[in-house]
């Protein structure tokens, strides 16, 4: 049993323990680790992270059908954010095709959120209880069709209601997506893989701009970009079509388990007795991530146009830049949370983005504001980089559908008035342009809204848990784990790929 390690205290019972062990796990660079042997008996101990290894060789890790499967993935979640960006990008082109206010138009956003954990709850059960495929591909084919209703909307009235409709199908793709992507990667390679899926909501952004870019800034044109956001959903849906269940569904098939309704429930009832804290937790975490984003991304064209007096195309190419750098900024720091651990990562880029509002913010020219944007979503994004395998890990095993997109989702629903807070502050509140007339005051109100969030963030994170590195990819379905005891229902983990017949579930308090 013994691994030469240093012992470490057990991990602490009750949230102020753990709080406070958390915050002084933030500071001590080796991993508390459970080790647990094939009789049962475990110890807590001090583990160094393994070293930091090329990125290429972690993509080599990856088999042909793994890829498939993480690319098929992050394409449905690129869909998914081109369809909610395809709004938020055009607000100003919305105002004025509807005859509303920038503040009327983003209640679509506000409706959208709001109705996203009702499709996160819904689809993601459905990808638990009866797999990740057929959910995800009705889910993805809805929502192109919804896209297409948005278009012939004939009336404002009409237009919420698609959205809000919208958004109870946009909530089912997260959670199905982010488990498709993640659950067969090699766990080396994960933070790598995680941060590069998570800026599939950034490479939407981008090509969303993109589009509007292409198609001019009339207000009719606002309906080209839907009609390619809908084509992309569909097209999504269509490929998934090809691709088989996940391997923990086709395994149970092949063994004989017929999982019934009530055992599913049962299984979900005590995972929720046992789990209910860290649900809390993930939901607050996830509340303070969703403000980060949106308060950072839905208005900041409008801000360029109206604030900064830039026209269309150039606020338009400002936007891609920055996304440029979400991309980047994501797949870099969730690739270093492999080795510094995911609340270090996020701790870190959190401050830095807290500290770059004022460059963020102050610049007049478009390359300025691109390259401030650039920067500070390098950050944002980078953060956010680390979350899905993050959610991935505090997840219970067989829940990995549901919980991840659930907490995400939820979070979204508490922060989905923050366009329409930062619209109706900045529209009642003036600053003065660069030719002396008196704009909307976007600027002061994103920055500051970012810098309480930003802190917020770095809070939470620095007193929650981490289980950087826990096993998860050989969990049975959930239902299939009712006969065992509750702890192995909630965490069924695999010791078959240890090489001395001893298997780690790390519990990290990084």
């Amino acid at each position: 049993m013994a691994t030469g390690n240093e012992l470490a205290d057990t991990l602490a019972k009750g949230v102020w323990a753990t709080a406070k062990q958390s915050l002084g796990d933030l500071f001590r660079w080796k991993q508390r680790v459970i080790v647990t042997n094939e009789l049962g008996e475990s110890h807590t101990e001090w583990r160094a992270p393994e070293k930091l290894k090329n990125p290429i060789s972690l993509f080599m890790q990856l088999s042909a059908k793994e890829w498939a499967y993480f690319l098929v993935g992050m394409f449905a979640w690129t869909a998914d954010a081109f369809d909610f960006h395809a709004l938020s990008i055009q607000t100003v082109k919305l105002s004025t095709y509807f005859g509303r206010s920038k503040t009327d138009i983003s209640t679509a956003i506000t409706l959208t959120l709001l109705l996203r954990s009702v499709g996160a709850a819904t689809f993601g059960l459905l990808g638990d209880r009866f797999g990740r495929k057929w959910p995800m591909v009705a889910n993805l084919i809805v929502l192109g069709l919804l896209q297409i209703a948005t278009i012939y909307s004939a009336t404002f009235e009409q237009f919420l209601a698609v959205r809000a409709l919208f958004g109870l199908f946009m909530g089912g793709v997260y959670g199905n997506a982010v488990a498709m992507a993640l659950e067969n990667c090699p766990t080396e390679a994960r933070g790598l893989m995680s941060g590069i899926l998570q800026q599939g909501y950034a490479l939407g952004y981008v090509l969303a701009a993109c589009a509007n870019l292409g198609v001019g800034g009339a207000p009719e044109t606002w309906k080209i970009v839907f009609w390619i956001a809908a084509g992309l959903s569909i097209g999504a849906g269509l490929v998934r079509c090809f691709f088989p269940e996940s391997k923990q569904f086709r395994e149970a098939k092949a063994a004989g388990h017929h999982i019934s309704a009530r055992d599913f429930w049962k299984e979900t009832k005590l995972m929720l007795a046992a789990e209910w804290r860290m649900c809390v937790y993930c939901i607050i975490l996830m509340t303070w991530f969703n403000y980060y984003a949106h308060a950072s991304q839905d208005s900041y064209t409008t801000f360029m146009i109206e604030s900064k007096e830039l026209p269309n195309d150039a606020a338009t190419r400002a936007s891609i830049l920055m996304n440029t750098g979400a991309c980047v900024g994501g797949t870099i720091i969730g690739y270093l949370s492999q080795f510094v651990g995911r609340r270090r990562a996020i701790v870190g880029a959190a401050l830095i983005s807290c500290c770059l509002i004022p460059a963020w913010i102050l610049p007049e020219t478009e390359s300025g504001l691109s390259a401030s944007g650039f920067t500070i979503q390098f950050f944002v994004q980078g953060a956010w980089g680390v979350i899905p395998i993050h959610l991935n890990e505090l997840s219970p095993p067989a829940y990995r559908s549901t919980f991840p997109g659930l907490a995400y989702q939820l979070g979204n629903m508490v922060s989905s008035p923050a366009a329409q807070i930062v619209n109706a502050i900045a529209e009642s509140h003036f600053v003065t342009s660069k030719s002396g007339k008196l704009v909307d005051g976007y600027g002061p109100t994103m920055g500051i809204a970012l810098a309480i969030v930003a802190v917020g963030i770095t809070i939470t994170a620095a007193l929650g848990p981490e289980k950087r590195g826990r096993s998860f990819e050989h969990a049975a379905p959930a239902g299939a784990n009712i006969h065992n005891d509750v702890e192995k229902a909630i965490d069924n983990i695999s010791m078959a790929d240890s090489k001395v017949h001893v298997a780690t579930e790390l519990e990290t308090r990084s």
